[in-house]
Formats: C-alpha cells, sequence, structure tokens
C-alpha cells in the first residue's frame, strides 16, 4: 500500500504536535440580530481560535456547526471540532483508496490541512463544511434514496444507503434538459436534492422547443418560458443546505432559441411588476411580498452568444433563430436589435448576462467528450454537460510577507495540499444522477480558486485598476494552475489518468501549451520577479509530468465568489473583486444585517509611507469612532456627542440610545436617524453624529492623504458623498488579465455607477468579448429594487448597489 513518492510534505506543522491544539482558543456567543433588532440566531460559548473574528465566529456557527446528532452535545460546540471533522475525514478516506505512501503522509496531510483550515488560509466550498464527517466522526445515518457514488469494490456506480457516509459535496453542477417531459421533471428533481444539499446548478435550456413548436403528439409546444416558469416556483421553495440561504440557479439560453427575445426580457419585465408593487406598499426585501409575486428571480440568467453572432452585431448583419426540433428557420432578426435588447434589459435589472461559447469552447480540454454549452450559477465551472464540481479558494493575505514580497513557496504547498483534498472528494462524494457520478469519476474536474486579491493589492498600496495590479493578479492565477495541473500530474504517476483523458490527450495537451504560451504576456510589478519564475518553472513542470502520464484532473482552476467562504477566512474582498466599499452593509439571506469595515486600510497607509500620527487622522476620518474597539464605547461615545455638536438634553437621548449595544456591529447602520429623530433630536446634529461616529467611509479629503494615492483606495461602489469608484473597464481588464491561467472561468460582477447608460453597457460588454473573457455579468447601480449588499454610510437610502450574484452564492 505504502511504496510511492509523497504527494504532500510538512511545512507549516511538526510531528507528533497537533496543529489543532497549538492555537489559542476562547469562548464566545454568537448572536445575529436583524434590522428591527430581534435575535435571528443565537448560540452561547462556541469555542473559536482567539484571532478570528466575530463575523467568522457567526458564519461557522449559524451556517456550518451540525446542529443534531453530535454525541454528548448534541450539536458541534466549536470551530476546532468542524475542522478535525473535515480534515480528518479527508484523511481517513484518502488512505482508504490509496493516495498516500505511508502512514507518516497521512498524517502529514491531515495536520497541513487542519493547520491551514483554522488558520484561514484556505477554505472548502460550503458544501464540505455542510456535510462531510457526519458519518464518520458521529456515526449519523441517513436514507440516501436518490444520490449515487462510485464503489471503487465493485468499480461501478451504486445508489447511496446511507447520505452521511457518502455526502453532497461539490458546490457546481451543471445538469443538461432534453426536450422531453419526462427528461424536464428528472431535472426539477435533481435541482430540488442539490438545492437541498447546499449545492448550485445551471443548465443550457436551449434544446426545448419554443412556444408554438409542434409536438408529436400533433399539438403544438407551450414554450421555454412556460417551463422555465415552474423550475423557477422549485427553486423559491427550496432553501440551499436546509439552511436559509436561498437556491442558487443559472438558466442558460443559446442566442438562435427561438423565444430569445421573451427570455432576454424576462427579468427586466418582471422588475418592472416589482417596482409597481413596492409603489402600492409591498415589501421590498428578496423574500419580500413584491418579490414572491413576480417569477424569474431565483436564478442568474445568462445568453450564449458565438463569435458569428458577435460579428453579425459589429458588422450590423442579420441574425435567424432556429427552430428545435424542425431546424428551421424560426425568425430574421437584425442582430444589433437583439445587442440592444440585452443591453436595456441588463441596464434595467442586472440580467441578462453573457457567455462567449466560442472562445469557452476554444479553452475546452475535453472536446472529444462533447461541447460545453453551460456553467454553474455564478459562471466559473464550465464542463460538460451532467457533471460536477467541488471548490476550495485559498486565502491571498496569508501569502504575503512582512517585507511585503509574496511567499510562493507556501502558495505552492497550499494550491498543491488542497487539490489533493479535492482530488479525494470526488469519489467520497455521492451525486443526484447517475451521469453526474459517472461524468465526476470520470473526468474529476475541480475548481481551486483564491480570495481577497483586491486586499491583497491594496495593502500593497496598488490600485486595482493598474498594469501593476494585473500584472500581480495574473501572476498568482499563473502560479496557482501550474502548482495544481503539477500535482494532478504527479497524482496520475500513481492513480492513472482521468478515465477520459485518452480520448481528449491532444485537445488536453493543446490546452496546456495555451496556458503555457500565455506566460509571456504577464507584465509583473518590480519585487514579484520570482512569482512570474516560479510560475513558469510549475508550468514547465506540469506540462512535463502531463505528456509522460497525462492529468488526474481534467480541469483544476476557476475563481469562484467565495462569499460565505471568504467570511469565514475574515477576507474582506471575496475572490477576484475589489473592496465593494470601504464601509458596507451586508443583508443576510435569513434576515439581519452585519456591518463591515475594511480592516487593512491602516496596513495599505503604512505600505505607502504614512505615521503613525497620520494614519490616525486617516482612518478617523474614513471610519470614524468605529474603527475604536468595542470595549471603548463607553469612553469614547461622550466624545462623539460633544463633537457632533448636541446639546446636553440631546447628548442624553443619543447615550440612551447607544448605551443599549453590546457591539460595535449592533449600530448598524450606525446611530439610526429614524430612531434618534424618534427621541427628539434635531437632524443637522444627527448627521454630525453619524459622521463622528461611523466616519465619511471614503478617503477623498481625508487630512495628510495625498491625492496621487487616492485610487489605491478605490472600490466599487462611490460611497455615500464620494466620486471616486473603479471604471467598468477596469473589472473588465482584470478580468481579461486572469482568465489565460485558469482551466475555468471567474465569477465576477463588473459594477457600473447608477447613470450608466445602455451603450455604455453595450461597449463593457463588447470589450469583454474582444479581449478574450469566457462569461461576464454587471450591475447598474440602484437597478434592483432589493439587493444584498449596500455601502454602509448609505444605509439609509434605497439600497445602494450590489454583486448581482452575491445572494445566490453557494460557495
Amino acid at each position: 500500500m505504502y511504496e510511492k513518492e509523497e504527494l504532500v510534505k510538512r511545512l507549516y506543522t511538526q510531528k507528533g504536535i497537533d496543529p489543532l491544539e497549538s492555537i489559542a482558543y476562547e469562548k464566545r456567543n454568537s448572536k445575529i440580530l436583524g434590522r428591527d433588532g430581534n435575535v435571528k440566531f443565537e448560540l452561547k460559548d462556541v469555542e473559536v481560535p482567539s484571532f478570528w473574528s466575530q463575523m467568522a465566529t457567526d458564519v461557522i456557527t449559524e451556517k456550518y456547526m451540525m446542529k443534531k446528532g453530535v454525541p454528548n452535545t448534541g450539536r458541534e460546540i466549536g470551530a476546532k471540532q468542524v475542522v478535525h471533522r473535515i480534515s480528518h475525514t479527508i484523511r481517513t478516506r484518502g488512505e482508504e483508496m490509496c493516495y498516500f505512501a505511508s502512514k507518516e503522509e497521512a498524517e502529514t496531510f491531515e495536520a497541513e490541512l487542519s493547520f491551514m483550515m483554522i488558520n484561514q488560509i484556505g477554505a472548502f466550498n460550503s458544501p464540505v463544511w455542510f456535510n462531510v464527517g457526519h458519518f464518520q466522526e458521529y456515526g449519523i445515518k441517513g436514507d440516501g434514496k436518490h444520490n449515487y457514488y462510485y464503489n471503487p469494490k465493485t468499480d461501478s456506480l451504486e445508489k447511496v444507503a446511507n447520505t452521511y457516509e457518502f455526502p453532497q459535496c461539490s458546490a457546481c453542477f451543471i445538469q443538461a434538459v432534453p426536450d422531453d417531459l419526462e427528461g424536464m421533471m428528472d431535472l426539477q428533481k435533481s435541482e430540488v436534492m442539490l438545492f437541498k444539499g447546499g449545492s448550485g446548478t445551471g443548465t443550457n435550456f436551449s434544446k426545448i422547443r419554443g412556444a408554438g413548436e409542434k409536438l408529436s403528439s400533433g399539438g403544438k409546444s407551450s414554450g421555454l418560458l412556460s417551463f422555465l416558469r415552474g423550475y423557477d416556483a422549485w427553486a423559491g421553495v427550496i432553501k440551499s443546505g436546509g439552511t436559509t440561504r436561498r437556491a442558487a440557479k443559472m438558466v442558460i439560453v443559446d442566442i438562435d432559441h427561438p423565444e430569445i427575445e421573451e427570455f432576454i426580457n424576462l427579468k427586466s419585465k418582471e422588475e418592472n411588476v416589482i417596482r409597481a408593487l413596492v409603489s402600492q406598499g409591498y415589501s421590498t426585501d428578496f423574500e419580500g411580498e413584491a418579490y414572491q409575486h413576480a417569477w424569474g428571480q431565483n436564478a442568474n440568467n445568462s445568453v450564449r452568444v458565438t463569435d458569428k453572432f458577435m460579428q453579425a452585431v459589429v458588422n450590423n448583419g442579420k441574425w435567424i433563430t432556429i427552430e428545435r426540433k424542425s431546424g428551421n428557420a424560426s425568425k430574421e432578426y437584425d442582430a444589433q436589435y437583439l445587442w440592444e435588447q440585452i443591453c436595456k434589459s441588463a441596464w434595467g435589472s442586472g440580467d441578462p448576462g453573457l457567455q462567449f461559447d466560442t472562445t469557452i469552447n476554444k479553452w475546452h480540454t475535453c472536446k472529444e467528450s462533447g461541447k460545453i454549452n453551460a456553467s454553474n450559477p455564478c459562471s466559473e465551472y464550465m464542463f460538460l454537460d451532467d457533471s460536477a464540481c467541488n471548490l476550495a479558494s485559498l486565502n491571498l493575505m496569508k501569502f504575503l510577507n512582512e517585507d511585503g514580497t509574496f511567499d510562493s513557496e507556501k502558495f505552492i504547498h497550499a494550491s498543491k495540499t488542497f487539490l489533493l483534498a479535492q482530488e479525494i472528494i470526488v469519489d467520497m462524494s455521492s451525486y443526484p444522477s447517475k451521469k453526474i457520478a459517472e461524468n465526476s469519476h470520470n473526468y474529476r474536474a475541480l475548481g481551486l480558486g483564491f480570495a481577497n486579491l483586491g486586499t491583497l493589492l491594496m495593502t500593497l498600496g496598488l490600485p486595482y485598476d493598474s498594469e501593476e495590479g494585473r500584472g500581480i493578479a495574473a501572476g498568482i492565477c499563473a502560479l496557482m494552475t501550474g502548482a495544481a495541473y503539477s500535482q494532478s500530474a504527479k497524482i496520475a504517476e500513481q492513480k492513472g489518468a482521468f478515465q477520459g483523458y485518452e480520448k481528449n490527450k491532444e485537445s488536453m495537451l493543446n490546452v496546456m501549451a495555451m496556458h503555457n504560451d500565455s506566460l509571456k504576456d504577464i507584465k509583473i510589478v518590480k519585487g514579484f520577479e520570482s512569482l512570474l519564475q516560479n510560475a513558469k518553472k510549475s508550468w514547465n513542470e506540469a506540462i512535463e509530468l502531463g505528456k509522460k502520464k497525462g492529468y488526474r484532473n481534467s480541469q483544476t482552476t476557476l475563481l469562484a465568489p467565495t462569499g460565505t467562504i471568504g467570511f469565514i477566512m475574515d477576507c474582506d474582498t471575496t475572490g477576484i473583486e475589489p473592496d465593494y466599499s470601504l464601509v458596507k452593509t451586508k443583508k443576510l439571506a435569513g434576515g439581519g444585517h452585519v456591518y463591515i469595515l475594511n480592516q487593512n486600510v491602516p496596513n495599505a497607509l503604512q505600505k505607502l509611507g504614512y505615521g503613525k500620527k497620520q494614519r490616525d487622522e486617516i482612518l478617523n476620518y474614513i471610519f470614524g469612532k468605529m474603527s475604536f474597539s468595542s470595549k471603548e464605547l463607553s469612553n469614547e461615545f461622550n466624545l462623539f456627542v460633544s463633537e457632533a455638536g448636541l446639546s446636553e438634553e440631546d447628548a442624553k437621548k443619543a447615550i440612551e440610545y447607544v448605551s443599549k449595544m453590546k457591539h460595535w456591529s449592533d449600530l448598524t447602520p450606525g446611530v439610526s436617524p429614524k430612531l434618534l429623530k424618534e427621541k427628539g433630536i434635531d437632524e443637522q446634529r444627527i448627521n454630525n453624529l453619524e459622521i463622528a461616529i461611523n466616519g465619511h467611509g471614503f478617503v477623498e479629503g481625508a487630512p495628510s492623504l495625498k491625492e496621487e494615492h487616492y485610487p489605491v483606495f478605490d472600490c466599487a461602489d462611490p460611497t455615500g458623498g464620494s466620486k471616486r469608484f473603479i471604471a467598468p473597464m477596469g473589472h473588465v481588464k482584470m478580468l481579461a488579465a486572469c482568465q489565460p491561467y485558469l482551466s475555468g472561468a471567474i465569477s465576477k460582477t463588473v459594477n457600473m455607477p447608477e447613470d450608466s447608460t445602455e451603450n455604455d453597457i453595450s461597449n463593457t460588454y463588447l470589450e469583454s468579448w474582444k479581449l478574450g473573457v469566457k462569461s461576464i455579468a454587471l450591475y447598474r447601480n440602484n437597478s434592483k429594487v432589493a439587493q444584498p449588499l449596500s455601502s454602509g454610510n448609505d444605509s439609509e437610502k434605497k439600497n445602494s448597489k450590489a454583486n448581482s450574484e452575491s445572494d445566490l452564492e453557494s460557495k
């Protein structure tokens, strides 16, 4: 069993020392309040690492801790318990499947993985946190009924008897749908089971006949949109992972479908319905009455466009839609007309996004096995129909050395360790259909990615929208993917290449060469030369090893949204995104809000050369006294009211209100003007008080801060009175810089100011295609009535803005 080269070595840990016992823990209370002040969730005496934030504590407690069936305690009560459940289970299953060269290597793997998880260096997608290890660690059992898994003893796919023994671990699914009623109902069933397990799914629905097309029975089809309405209704019923998160779903339709015009305008028309209902007093929340009366709101919508269509748009050509069954022409359009409809609808609702079919399939590693037709809900996983992908993300800030250099050695180690863990997860999991289980086993697609890029660049004193920033991002992507494929090739030496490899050998090696050739386009910033050197070294190794034995995985990397797992790693920014705003309020899907401050602004100011006194002045201007710890509340508030110019009577009223708060995050959204008005405090004085406590939320006008450094702190949204934000093309260029160095695609919202025009959206979409981006979604400020994320200092306005996928995020 143990006669193999080791796939993982110690870097963070020492033999004989349990990394879960080598850090300090403390017990905290986890409580999430709604805006109305009522408790939405509460658990006392939760044991977490002392360096974890309250946000990370609340996420693991409310989202990921097993709430029943745990011996002795009844439920999980600490982070150490959760991490051990996951890492030990993956280790033992890895041993059973002969991944390790020795018992010692298995112990090394578990120790390194545990260290990285508990120290917030990396995290798996939510279904792993939700589902892994409940049977192995606690003996919990449950009827499988529906899911399939690969049984190595029989070399066959079998139905799961105990769903906790072979859990659903993948976040991302792509499912096909045929043009027949039975197949459409089978998709509905598997979608529901995926939502229940905490995962998301995407489907290209273009095979379904358009309205009025002939049926074999002699009747006429009710059409694509009629079936989409049914799917949407079920997605609105099922809560993801059995919790309060909404189902994650992607609906894709090809540009030549007979009902494409109706699909393009679906979301914008329904958004008008919602506005009309809101004007009559209905609730604006996603879970509220207005959205319950509209349909199509439980999915992200995307249109699949080919280079042929895009050329027709550019050249003012014609475009013909095609009947699905007969193959006959359905309707002729001016391509420019359909394009204008896409841009108009996206302007009004944020949907549809675009997926560039020709580019996607150009980079497809398994062309002989079929075309890539669809993606997962956030568009980062793109592969064969009826396939799945488990995700993991690395926290980039954990690889930044004190001298401002990037630790490539640690990053390679983390990439390879998580890649190995993800590979083990493939066959210890179950899947909602036999076909998905088969493709997952045969192709073994993985999604390793990262989070906190926006924070990393800000900390380095580099603007997100800069050549230097894009060069570092591209270098990190190249290093990660090179290390991942190198590890995949080493696993293939021991376990064999994925079963679909020989059939696709030529196309896969061609794509590997395309990745490698693209390294010449990376423009690395001075001081980060080793990042690019190590990336080239990793790619040389990956290609050399791959030519000999192939690869264990058809795909290895992508960039996911990392919303929830980003919080558990205390990341200020998610995935590839810049910070949304320096101060922001996030709606929780189950109710309530959390107030989030960018914690790395002080590091950026220090990197830019500002002394302590200057940093304190700037921080006070941006964040106000919110930048002080909660322990200073009683001492500092008297100063607050003094600075705000309140009378003694008004100050007494304000102090009475604020003294009831137990933590700074409870001040969401700051000192509520509405509540203070009810106490009779003058509006101007309230505004002064809010600025004193919450700050301005932006950098313009901050004392001591040089204007040349303003771009370093630019965010996606122009907060409060700020006029600065990252231009839409700044987002697009970042996508284009990173895309050539990833197996999959990138979940990325291009944020646009409220006054953006349909022409601005057209230009953004068009440039994305020209720059080789695989897919793109955008969000124009205030284009939706409800949205999950808003700028903190804009919290009394109608919600300011959001990443369109944030509330659907299933990672």
